[in-house]
């Protein structure tokens, strides 16, 4: 069985760079993008059964702290802040944190890196099985 995983962020390029990166471990199955948390709480309606959400801060019509308000009364899918500005000991990671992220980590370079793996690979995957195997 894949987790079923939801990417939302504003930029094309960044949740194409993070979908190629999901594609190599098979064991999760991207079922949704969205490019903001409005797009993203109508996804959730639409896949009841998501497993994990990658999310990012600083997104148009709805940020993904306001998202993760409603988000986390909607689904019980474990939420992963993928944020350039949510770096650890922020006021972004903090408040996160106060609204139910299940982890944080920092995108690298800015808000559309094309390094993600290079860079936050091994430690996007180590959070994402420690949220999904328990």
């Amino acid at each position: 069985m894949a987790y079923k995983v939801m990417i939302v962020d504003d930029a094309v390029m960044m949740r194409t760079v993070i979908s190629n990166f999901l594609k190599s471990m098979p064991e999760y199955q991207i079922v949704a993008t969205a490019a903001n948390g409005k797009q993203a709480l109508e996804r959730l309606a639409e896949h009841p059964d998501l497993n994990l959400i990658l999310l990012d801060i600083e997104m148009p019509e709805m940020d993904g702290l306001e998202f993760l308000r409603h988000a986390k009364l909607k689904s019980k899918a474990k939420v992963i802040i993928l944020s350039s500005v949510a770096v650890s000991g922020s006021p972004h990671a903090a408040k996160a944190r106060e609204l139910g992220a299940d982890a944080i980590v920092t995108k690298p370079s800015g808000a559309v890196s094309m390094d993600i793996a290079e860079k936050r690979g091994s430690e996007l995957i180590q959070v994402m099985k420690r949220l999904t195997s328990g």
